[in-house]
């Protein structure tokens, strides 16, 4: 979610993931995302949704076991799209989450996420996080 460039996306078909669904609202983004899926000869283990991750959630098919998820910093955390996801069984106990924000600011606090462990970098913080079994 918030694909931006896809450039975590697009590592990881290159190291084994058999498909990548990019979420993105800027629709010129969303466009240069299936460009570069076609330019790299991988455009048939990739779908991109041009939608707001809100929305977007509604559209996704199957199930995930990674989620990237690089909002905007400003932006709170999108507890509506991850409880949309777990709704549609999408992500469940076993689909690691890792959201990245500001390393100012704490973890988010979900009920229905377990932060598993945080790393920092600098101005930059990941959350790796994994819905509840209760949740899921």
């Amino acid at each position: 979610m918030f694909a931006g460039s896809g450039a975590l996306g697009f590592e990881s078909l290159s190291r084994g993931a058999a498909h990548v669904t990019f979420v993105e609202k800027h629709r010129p983004t969303a466009d240069g995302l299936r460009a570069t899926a076609r330019d790299l000869g991988v455009a048939d283990r990739v779908e991109v949704i041009a939608a707001p991750a809100e929305r977007a959630v509604r559209a996704v098919g199957g199930r995930y076991d990674l989620v990237f998820a690089d909002p905007p910093y400003a932006q709170p955390y999108p507890v509506a799209a991850f409880g949309t996801l777990r709704a549609r069984r999408a992500i469940d106990a076993a689909t690691t989450v890792v959201y990245e924000h500001a390393s100012r600011d704490a973890a988010p606090d979900d009920p229905a996420m377990r932060v598993e462990r945080t790393e920092r970098y600098g101005e930059v913080a990941l959350a790796f996080l994994r819905p509840t079994e209760e949740a899921a």
